[in-house]
């Protein structure tokens, strides 16, 4: 599975390439991910939360990176999920910014069955990313992430509040709204 997103934030490519490359600030910001530990000075152990209530982890090693433009990484062997991508930080236009552009590519626990399984229960990749991406955008240039009153709880409101695809209402839904 390909997954690519992008965002942009007020702040030098130089301070968000070291700001993203300390992997242990990543629980802060991505919904998933439960632990990241360096275990050497381009390695790392991840613990990430799965569909189904499952937990998976791996090794990984930093295979590129260049200071202030692009981090790359891929999981070792024996990951419960195999992994890699890269993330480039470019320069907005105006020099007031910096583009963050992610791509990750992974294999899916279950394969095509269970990334249909998943998606129908709620979990969309592309949908994660897009949210992690947004929840670093606040870190990065807040110093946290916006949480509402109806979620107060951050990620851990996922467990209490499902998110389902839309779905038209019933007839009996209908009628109750106009009445």
């Amino acid at each position: 599975m390909e997954l690519t997103g992008t965002t942009t934030v007020t702040k030098p490519p130089e301070e968000v390439f070291t700001f993203w490359s300390r992997f242990d600030r990543f629980p802060a910001f991505m919904a998933h991910v439960d632990d990241v530990q360096k275990t050497g000075p381009r390695t790392s152990h991840w613990k990430v939360s799965a569909p189904f209530d499952r937990e998976v982890e791996w090794d990984a090693d930093t295979t590129e990176e260049v200071p202030g433009s692009l981090l790359a990484w891929s999981s070792k062997e024996g990951a419960d999920v195999a992994n890699s991508g890269e993330v480039r930080f470019v320069a907005t236009p105006g020099g007031d910014g910096t583009e963050v552009r992610v791509r990750l590519s992974y294999d899916a626990p279950g394969g095509e069955l269970g990334k249909l399984l998943a998606k129908y229960f709620g979990e969309d990749p592309s949908q994660h990313l897009d949210d992690d991406l947004r929840r670093f955008k606040q870190v990065i240039e807040t110093g946290e992430v916006v949480r509402s009153e109806g979620a107060p709880w951050g990620k851990r409101a996922r467990q209490e509040f499902p998110q389902h695809a839309a779905q038209p209402l019933s007839d009996v839904e209908l009628k109750e709204l106009t009445a």
